[in-house]
């Protein structure tokens, strides 16, 4: 398994990119040359030892989000179950979401890793990740027939912010119910692809099979990161709401779909959040929340970090460094302690766009609605966990329109396996489970009929 340093490091360096999109019109002004460069330089003082020289490269930003040492530990943990680093090589510059992004093939005495660098306009880096070397390709899941589905692409949003998807369509004679897909935390492609698993697409081809459309699309941050430039202003409603709704207009307005049974789904952050959105439409057909956070994200992400530093049974003295910095921003938003413009300790990002998320109720939204909710939950799930999904049922106890199903076996993406779950789960590939879409397709499928 993933040394634990590894999902760590790739946690507290990306919270920075899940809130704070690449910023200014210049952001391919490095060049190819330069880059590598950088990438080469970083991995050559990883394996030399200079750690200093390593964390001059990051970001001011990210700096801040690490405590003192944090690298040499990971490091050093990595390389006592890898063996040393003896190559990076193979490296290849891309753009993906508005960042620059440097791949590298690191082999290690005992494994091989892919390595994924991102950069700031400024050349630091914003965004350090270890993945399987070796990505598994998406395989069909056996409950998807796929010779009973059509796929459209399709270009939607508000001008200036437009977004490409997918309308993933029934063989057959519409209009059909349709389902939007609004994504969890981070720059996410419109599968929601993490590492081997890819549950947006599993969900829409698993529908797709049983009569029902839908529409996924990639998120803002991952289209125009680079456009977006007041990062002290940027909130859960320029990242999400505003395309959610445009998502849910456009979908009405495909003349395969009925426009009365167009129904949300959310997943994680998504979750959270389309209560709001469809209270905002005000015409959704439903609403499904699929591990939907009801507690504030940074308390969350305490939560994740001290399952995770405990998985071998302790938490050591370097761990208890790092999880100190990153309660410390979680009080510092809790009591207010922080200009909207500044960087959050330990976390991340602007505390503007914490303050904001924070402020958003998911359980009161949820009340105000009269469409039919349901609401399903992984029991393996230890990123958003049971204690949320009993807030939901405690929270909507006395809504008659909502429909709680519980999954002892389904992690955060809603695949199954066994024991405690790991982050080290998500490198193999996996598919939502069948189960899972079997009772979103009757639901839907009910409430349509009952239209």
């Amino acid at each position: 398994m993933m040394n634990k340093w590894v999902w760590i490091m790739t946690i507290l360096t990306l919270s920075f990119l899940m809130a704070t999109p690449a910023m200014g019109e210049e952001q391919d002004k490095f060049s190819r040359e330069e880059l590598l460069e950088l990438s080469e330089n970083f991995f050559q003082y990883l394996s030399a030892g200079e750690y200093d020289l390593a964390e001059e490269l990051f970001a001011p930003e990210v700096q801040e989000m690490l405590p003192e040492g944090a690298l040499k530990e990971m490091w050093e943990n990595l390389t006592s179950d890898l063996g040393p680093l003896e190559e990076a090589k193979d490296y290849r510059v891309t753009m993906e979401g508005g960042y620059q992004m440097v791949y590298a093939r690191c082999e290690f005495e005992k494994a091989e890793f892919k390595a994924k660098l991102a950069f700031s306009t400024e050349g630091k880096i914003i965004g350090f990740q270890l993945l399987p070397s070796s990505q598994v390709e998406y395989s069909t899941p056996d409950y998807v027939e796929e010779d009973k589905i059509i796929e459209r692409e399709v270009v939607f949003g508000i001008p200036g912010w437009e977004l490409p998807g997918t309308l993933t369509l029934p063989q057959g004679e519409g209009p059909f119910p349709a389902l939007l897909l609004v994504h969890g935390s981070g720059s996410n492609d419109r599968d929601e692809t993490l590492l081997a698993n890819k549950p947006f697409r599993d969900l829409s081809w698993g529908l797709a099979s049983r009569g029902i459309a839908s529409l996924r699309y990639d998120k803002r941050t991952y289209v125009h990161g680079n456009k977006i430039e007041d990062l002290s202003q940027f909130t859960v409603e320029e990242e999400v709401i505003e395309d959610a709704l445009a998502a849910l207009e456009f979908l009405r307005s495909q003349e395969e779909i009925n426009p009365q049974e167009v129904f949300i789904l959310g997943h994680s952050l998504g979750g959270q959040l389309v209560p709001e959105i469809a209270r905002r439409d005000g015409k959704v057909a439903g609403v499904i929340i699929l591990a939907g956070p009801t507690r504030p994200l940074s308390e969350i992400v305490v939560e994740q970090t001290e399952y995770i530093f405990s998985l071998d049974g302790q938490i050591d003295e370097k761990e208890k460094e790092w999880l100190e910095e990153i309660k410390k921003g979680r009080d510092l938003l809790k009591n207010h302690e922080l200009r909207e413009d500044e960087i959050v300790p330990g976390l991340g990002s602007y505390a503007s766009y914490w303050y904001d998320l924070e402020k958003r109720d998911p359980v009161a939204e949820a009340r105000k609605l009269s469409c039919p909710l349901l609401i399903l939950q992984g029991e393996r799930d230890y990123q958003v966990t049971m204690v949320d999904f009993n807030n939901w049922k405690e929270g909507l106890s006395s809504q008659d329109n909502v429909t709680f199903k519980l999954y002892p076996r389904l992690n955060h993406l809603f695949a199954a396996g066994e024991g405690k779950s790991t982050p080290g789960e998500y490198q193999n590939p996996g598919h939502v489970d069948k189960q899972v879409i079997e009772d979103i397709a009757q639901w839907i499928k009910e409430i349509s009929q009952a239209l």
